[in-house]
């Protein structure tokens, strides 16, 4: 018996759940990240361009290149280990090196990165990051690096994944332009694991870096709302009173409708990945399992507290356009069944004023029809008292009797004439 055939993306869907693999990261050592996103249109950008970008850098240390079409590539730079990513909207490049720089949060690391090379990319920088990885046996002096290191007041410090490692930022940008992340791992910390929270870190860095994109369009939307809103306000209070031109304001208030679903169609992308983005920040942040250190604020509270009101803040300008638009365009419809209700009642007094007239009509064409028959039975009349002329001498009858006589038939004979000449037209 043959085998059973496999579905032709079988094998794809398969190894997709095992694409982009973790790092593998070693303690202590070190890595730069760097995150490139097309300023206009990055969803439909050109995946070659970022494909052709890395075999650029990859060129200059003599590395193999991806598979074409690749989506993820990890290979050595040098002596540093390259982790490349494509996403729907941004790409990112991870380096990691072994050992420790003596000045914490040494951008030489990053340097790596050729100058003339960054220049050349396909985008712009949505976030870079410095991430510090040590090895601490125990809590002692971890708090104190961490203060010395970091802003104390925006400083995010927790356990994680039951105390195996200890993370902390400020999600601030350094004089470098760089963030900065330190992670403390127990001695007994696998590099697998590692390189999980690693990973986690800088998923949680450009993810939030993506979703701010979506709070910087809806304050830029507040004013054009705003002014949108008065006018939409305006609208519906003339509609209140009597109407002097209604085609004029329901013309108003299909622009203003065409307006708002204009600015939701160029903001649906942006709202909807905003989302998305915050739930992945969430996602991530949940699998980190995080735990107090020493009373100070964790990821999630900080998140919490910074985060989540910008995220409000998108999700209240978007719920804000839809009700505008839907008031929009209810308040169209309205105005369209008023002028409809409008143009109803018109139609049937101009057709109460047309019966009237066909009313009258119908009258003078009856009182046409009378004097029409009177006429042809007068001119009828004198023609049979022409042909019965020789007849009177004949049969000794007066002219008058004559008349007498075919008057009444000719008329009978017309009228009947005339009716039977109107119905086969009816």
């Amino acid at each position: 018996m043959p085998p059973i055939p496999d579905h032709p993306l079988r094998y794809a869907m398969a190894n997709e759940l095992h694409a982009r693999p973790f790092p593998v990261v070693n303690k202590p050592s070190r890595a730069a990240y760097l995150a490139i996103k097309p300023k206009e249109n990055a969803a439909g950008r050109d995946r070659d361009a970022d494909r052709a970008h890395l075999v650029a850098l990859l060129d200059r240390f003599g590395a193999p290149h991806p598979q074409p079409g690749a989506t993820h590539y990890s290979g050595q730079l040098g002596k540093h280990l390259l982790k490349w990513e494509s996403h729907t909207e941004f790409v990112t490049y991870t380096l990691f090196g072994e050992g420790l720089a003596d000045r914490p949060f040494d951008a030489a690391t990053f340097s790596v990165f050729p100058d003339e090379w960054l220049e050349e990319a396909p985008g712009t920088r949505v976030t870079s990051a410095l991430i510090r990885i040590e090895v601490a046996e125990n809590d002692d002096g971890v708090l104190d690096k961490a203060t010395d290191w970091f802003v104390p007041e925006s400083l995010a410090i927790s356990r994680v994944l039951d105390n195996d490692l200890i993370i902390a930022s400020d999600f601030r940008i350094d004089a470098s332009g760089h963030m900065r992340i330190a992670v403390f791992a127990r001695p007994e910390t696998g590099d697998r694991r590692v390189g999980r929270v690693v990973q986690r870190l800088c998923e949680i860095e450009t993810y939030k870096a993506m979703s701010m994109l979506g709070l910087s369009r809806a304050r830029g939307l507040s004013r054009e709302m705003a002014q949108i809103d008065t006018t939409l306000t305006s609208l519906l209070g003339d509609m209140c009173g009597p109407i002097g031109k209604p085609d004029v304001m329901l013309q108003s208030l299909l622009e203003v409708s065409a307006e708002l679903e204009n600015i939701v169609a160029q903001t649906s992308f942006r709202f909807g990945a905003t989302e998305a983005y915050e739930t992945i920040v969430n996602q991530r942040i949940e699998i980190l399992r995080e735990e107090h250190f020493q009373g100070r604020q964790t990821f999630a509270e900080f998140m919490m507290r910074r985060f989540d009101p910008a995220m409000r803040t998108v999700k209240s300008t978007q719920a804000r356009l839809e009700r505008m638009s839907a008031r929009a365009q209810r308040a169209s419809d309205l105005l369209r069944t008023r002028v409809d209700v409008e143009r109803s009642a018109q139609n049937q007094e101009l057709l109460t004023s047309m019966d009237k007239r066909a009313d009258l009509q119908l009258r003078l064409q009856r009182t046409v029809e009378g004097l029409s028959v009177v006429a042809i039975s007068y001119y009828a009349v004198n023609l049979v008292l022409y042909v019965t002329g020789p007849l009177e001498e004949a049969l000794n009858v007066s002219k008058t009797v004559m008349a007498a006589i075919a008057t009444p038939l000719v008329l009978l004979a017309v009228w009947f004439m005339v009716r039977r000449i109107r119905r086969h037209i009816e």
